[in-house]
């Protein structure tokens, strides 16, 4: 492959090369993890890091944590309520840092709630890949109150705490793909 330069533009998430991906803590000796299937966004690179933007859709429903019954709850009104919020949305406000290394800022809205998040954000360069198509990868993660987006529902332990924790951390390992002109 050959190594080029992020151009300026805009570029479309190549979700077959792409994880969204979650960790909470479950009953507060170990994690879960799973992601989400089916995610789409718009990376708008312009002539200098702080002159850039992205925006991103998740469909709720696709949720996966590799187990029938919990997906299942999720799903439900308890924690996502996927019939009446079938997406989650990012959209940046604020890009700054260096090409290399940089932070993105922006509302994540899940619910209908609204918050400003943060995502600490790795380049992981460009490439034309062997069909011609010019890619370019990233990696991001942030960490998120899902209290403070309505997502509360939780059990109490025999043992003390409860079954879920509060923070989860999200993950994107991205790939996105500059339309050929």
């Amino acid at each position: 492959m050959t190594t080029i330069e992020l151009a300026p533009g805009s570029w479309t998430l190549d979700q077959a090369h792409t994880e969204v991906s979650f960790s909470v803590r479950h009953a507060g000796i170990s994690k879960v993890r799973g992601q989400f299937t089916d995610a789409d966004a718009t990376l708008t690179v312009g002539e200098s890091v702080d002159s850039s933007a992205v925006e991103a859709t998740v469909k709720t429903a696709s949720f996966d944590s590799n187990d029938d019954n919990r997906d299942a709850h999720v799903k439900g009104a308890d924690f996502f309520d996927v019939e009446q919020f079938p997406t989650m949305t990012f959209k940046a406000t604020r890009v700054e840092g260096t090409p290399d290394d940089f932070r993105v800022s922006g509302d994540l809205t899940i619910k209908e709630t609204t918050k400003p998040v943060t995502f600490d954000v790795e380049f992981g360069g460009v490439a034309v890949d062997p069909f011609g198509a010019t890619r370019a990868g990233f990696s991001a993660s942030t960490q998120i109150s899902r209290k403070e987006f309505g997502i509360t529902w939780n059990a109490a332990l025999e043992a003390g705490g409860v079954l879920v924790g509060d923070k989860v951390t999200i993950t994107v390992d991205s790939a996105f793909v500059l339309p050929a002109n």
